[in-house]
């Protein structure tokens, strides 16, 4: 058995996100497509023989016994029922309260990397079953390839999307998302589309419905958003915060990087198609 993982915990960007309707539970129902992009958060596991979790690495506002890393953990002990324990670190690059999915990635990366270390050999269903209790963008970061995606956001359906550089830029601050999803200006009733006709559009036609209630709510991502809009087609990721626009060539993403760079926190990415945690777990 191996001592310990270390693995990436990989970002996601929403290239668009429509909300169709509302649902009897209260949450809404969506239409989106998400792609992996190449910045991550680095997690490390390490087994332990005392069934003990443990999470070494602090993250600040989040208490050790909430933090999503702590209960995939948890969780998946007590599926699979193992006496087995976990010492867990994480190394964090992405902004949280971003829209890039990183609470959301490092559950999955732990119900993952976990399942090889501890040698359980569930099948990707099940884990993703399970990370659904965690939350509705766990699954697409277990089954680590681009999809269309309906429902909550678990009905998933693996596509291959364009991969351009991305320019992305946070403008310091976090966005609640259960305040956006409750805002009662937000648009719930945007006519579904078929995945074909999604894919056939492509980006020209792509938007996010959240992003009028979320430039409302938050001056400083308006403003992002117009500036980034100035170079290239900005649109926002998830509920936010931060902003994404595409670009064909590296050296023309980076140029923009570097004014926004002036201003905000910003990163140039590439698109991907299939998840760097496959990739990695595949060395071990």
């Amino acid at each position: 058995m191996n001592a310990a993982l270390t693995l990436p915990s990989p970002a996601k960007l929403n290239r668009m996100l429509h909300i169709v309707g509302r649902r009897e539970d209260g949450y809404h129902a969506l239409q989106t497509l998400f792609q992996f992009i190449d910045l991550h958060d680095h997690l490390t596991l390490a087994s332990r023989d005392d069934g003990e979790i443990q999470l070494s690495s602090d993250i600040e506002g989040v208490y050790h016994d909430d933090n999503l890393i702590v209960r995939a953990a948890r969780l998946l002990q007590h599926h699979s029922r193992t006496p087995l324990g976990a010492t867990l670190a994480i190394e964090k690059q992405l902004p949280m309260g971003g829209g890039l999915g990183g609470g959301s990635s490092n559950a999955a990366t732990t119900l993952v990397g976990l399942n090889h270390l501890w040698q359980l050999n569930l099948p990707f269903d099940e884990l993703a079953r399970l990370g659904l209790q965690l939350g509705a963008d766990v699954p697409v970061f277990i089954y680590g390839h681009s999809a269309w995606a309906e429902g909550v956001g678990e009905q998933l359906t693996a596509v291959t999307l364009d991969t351009p550089w991305f320019v992305i830029i946070h403008p310091g601050i976090s966005v609640s998302t259960p305040g956006v999803f409750q805002d009662p200006q937000l648009t719930r009733d945007s006519r579904p589309i078929t995945m074909a006709r999604a894919l056939q559009g492509g980006a020209p036609e792509w938007r996010n419905d959240c992003e009028a209630v979320v430039k409302k709510r938050y001056p400083p991502i308006a403003e992002v958003l117009h500036w980034l809009a100035q170079h290239a087609p900005s649109r926002l990721t998830g509920t936010g915060a931060c902003v994404f626009a595409a670009f064909e060539t590296q050296q023309s993403a980076q140029a923009i990087a570097q004014l926004a760079d002036q201003h905000w926190p910003t990163w140039v990415a590439r698109g991907l198609n299939t998840s760097p945690l496959h990739d990695a777990l595949g060395r071990y």
